[in-house]
């Protein structure tokens, strides 16, 4: 059970690390290949997507760690960045604004992220066999 949860923590901080270059990055290599590509992309439905992944898995994983450390802070905090993400996608269907996206989009994302690393580390300090599982791996 901890080692699904450190599996998850890894691929939760893969997701926000990976949803915060696609806001930071996409921009640009669309105006770079645009002379050279020609393509339809839908920004929405790729966040969508990644939401899609991106909020179970981050709940799995910080409810598989609130189960083993008991730290209800850090399962609220990562809920809070979820939160930023979802009302990222959500305030841009309504309002169009694009700046206030990025900018909660990438608060989230970040909180997200300390969140799982801060989940992992915990576990990884308390006494229990998701060392030993983490080392056969």
């Amino acid at each position: 059970m901890i080692n699904t949860q450190l599996l998850s923590d890894k691929f939760a901080i893969g997701l926000s690390v990976g949803c915060a270059l696609h806001c930071l990055l996409l921009p640009s290599f669309l105006i770079l290949a645009s002379g050279f590509i020609t393509f339809t992309y839908h920004d929405e439905l790729m966040h969508f997507i990644i939401l899609l992944f991106a909020v179970p898995i981050s709940i799995f994983a910080l409810y598989q760690g609130l189960k083993n450390h008991q730290q209800y802070l850090l399962f609220a905090v990562g809920l809070i960045g979820l939160a930023c993400l979802i009302s990222a996608v959500l305030l841009s269907e309504i309002f169009f604004i694009s700046f206030s996206e990025k900018a909660l989009t990438l608060l989230g994302s970040t909180i997200v992220t300390l969140t799982h690393l801060r989940n992992y580390q915990v576990c990884k300090k308390i006494l229990c066999e998701c060392h030993e599982a983490e080392k056969v791996i």
